[in-house]
């Protein structure tokens, strides 16, 4: 697929820092935002035969509710082109996790039978990230990305002075499942050590992945989302995967983290005629769709029924193991 976007982007939006202080009525206004825009897909809507530019009749069919859900959302989930290999041990012995509190965290839920291993074991292979796991996932990820020496981290948005410093955002002081600290490891552990190339690759696709709780792209990962995101594509880069596939592993990480959003936008784009598997990551990961005012146009074009599934929050997400109803991604713990 070629990774140049469908629709050039025009201008960028103003960056808006997720800070510490304001967490609360931002929540707020985030979370109106989704729900307003994000209950497309649990009434299997009728989109195979609606004309391009049309809104969407929300006639349930449940056939069809499956088989939009499968194509965004694999029920077997999907493997990602990484190695973890001992970066959970790293992570507990230097302290950017502290292991204590991120199992009391998922004590209540059952413990951690199986993702356990991510935080012992030396020599974990590729992950695959599901419904059931998509937020501990997010959780490891975070930690990557905010404990991994990086020039983005250090030279980037989060430390322009405007900002009153790096510690006062959703991604940093919302990581509370540290020893000593979040700031103590801010950028600061070479869990992965880029090339120059490398580097340029990251800093390239971090500048175009946006997610819907907030108007940054990864580039500026001010809250849990955009830091766990810069985790996964240093350690893709790292490994050698190509830009074409981290723009696609991309999509299907943050799809799993904000369900309602992309399985609306993957009904719009079947309205459209154009089916998942055809779209553009790129694209689809842009500012026009992925950013919450990106996301609001894209909703307020398709009808909406009367539920919604959710996904994982912007904090520390708590789920375990399968929970009966998905929470959209929140900014926290």
């Amino acid at each position: 697929m070629d990774n140049e976007t469908q629709n050039q982007i025009t201008e960028e939006p103003d960056i808006q820092p997720v800070k510490k202080d304001s967490l609360l009525p931002a929540s707020i206004l985030i979370s109106a935002i989704i729900i307003a825009g994000a209950w497309v897909y649990t009434a299997g809507l009728k989109v195979s035969n609606a004309p391009q530019g049309a809104t969407i009749s929300s006639d349930a069919v449940e056939t069809q509710k499956s088989e939009i859900e499968e194509k965004v959302l694999p029920s077997e989930g999907v493997v990602l082109p990484v190695r973890w290999g001992d970066l959970g041990v790293k992570l507990v012995g230097t302290g950017v996790i502290d292991k204590n509190k991120f199992e009391s965290l998922y004590a209540g839920r059952g413990g951690l039978p199986e993702e356990k291993k991510l935080l012992e074991d030396v020599q974990i292979g590729q992950l695959k990230i599901m419904e059931e796991n998509s937020g501990f996932l997010l959780n490891l990820f975070w930690a990557l990305g905010l404990g991994t020496k990086n020039d983005i981290l250090e030279t980037g948005p989060m430390a322009d002075p405007r900002y009153g410093g790096a510690g006062n955002f959703a991604s940093t002081g919302g990581w509370t499942l540290t020893n000593g600290g979040a700031m103590n490891h801010y950028s600061r552990h070479p869990f992965i050590v880029l090339t120059p190339e490398q580097q340029t690759l990251v800093d390239k696709v971090s500048k175009g992945i946006y997610r819907p709780c907030c108007g940054n792209s990864t580039y500026f990962p001010d809250c849990n989302h955009g830091m766990a995101m810069l985790g996964l594509l240093e350690l893709m880069a790292s490994q050698g995967v190509s830009e074409q596939d981290m723009w696609k592993t991309a999509l299907t990480v943050n799809s799993y983290w904000f369900p309602d959003t992309y399985l609306t936008i993957a009904t719009y784009m079947k309205n459209k005629g154009v089916e998942w598997k055809d779209v553009n990551p790129q694209e689809m990961l842009g500012v026009n769709y992925s950013s919450a005012s990106g996301f609001a146009k894209i909703a307020s074009k398709v009808v909406q029924p009367q539920q919604q599934r959710g996904g994982n929050g912007c904090g520390v997400d708590t789920e375990a193991s399968a929970a009966p109803q998905r929470q959209q991604s929140g900014c926290g713990i």
